[in-house]
């Protein structure tokens, strides 16, 4: 989809944040420039306003969200913050457009809730400007916390990735199914 970001969100380990695009003809530039203003955290930090941080109250509500995220759900945690921060009368006058890393979370969003969505290479590089500088544009987040929660919901995520992994191996191939001998 085409036109000015005007939000963009952050699916990340921690929580969802939900960030304003500040400076439109920043973001419009794809060029080197661009990518240099995105790794510069005083550059970037203008770029964009941190609108509202939805922060996961447990490891287990964390890897719920992002199993939801990877599968293209869209879930009443996220729902909330979206239908909180972002006007009814943006939605239907299209002057919002919601940058999402995941395709099948934009389509979800713009289904249930009609939030015009952007997945292209504007958004990622917003979205990767805030996963490289979070700790410092997420109130609450202190140097070390994005680390520490993707590490926890990187294992069970992939635990769990692994679990269902060996319920269908087990189903189709009983010889790969562990012996008891």
């Amino acid at each position: 989809m085409s036109g000015s970001l005007t939000h963009v969100l952050f699916e990340g380990a921690s929580g969802y944040a939900l960030f304003t695009v500040s400076m439109q003809e920043e973001v419009a530039a794809r060029s080197k420039a661009l990518q240099d203003s995105i790794n510069d955290y005083n550059i970037f930090n203008r770029m964009l306003t941190l609108a509202s941080f939805m922060p996961f109250t447990s490891a287990a509500q964390a890897l719920e969200n992002a199993n939801d995220v990877s599968e293209g759900v869209l879930n009443d945690h996220l729902k909330s913050l979206l239908n909180l921060i972002i006007p009814s009368s943006g939605k239907k006058d299209r002057k919002v457009l919601l940058g999402v890393s995941e395709r099948g979370l934009a389509g979800a969003i713009q289904g249930e809730l009609g939030i015009p969505c952007d997945t292209g290479e504007r958004a990622l590089e917003l979205i990767r400007g805030v996963r490289l500088h979070q700790e410092k544009m997420i109130t609450g987040m202190e140097k070390g916390d994005a680390k520490i929660a993707q590490l926890g919901l990187g294992h069970s995520y992939s635990r769990g990735k692994v679990k269902v992994g060996q319920v269908r191996h087990s189903a189709c191939c009983p010889e790969l199914t562990p012996s008891s001998t």
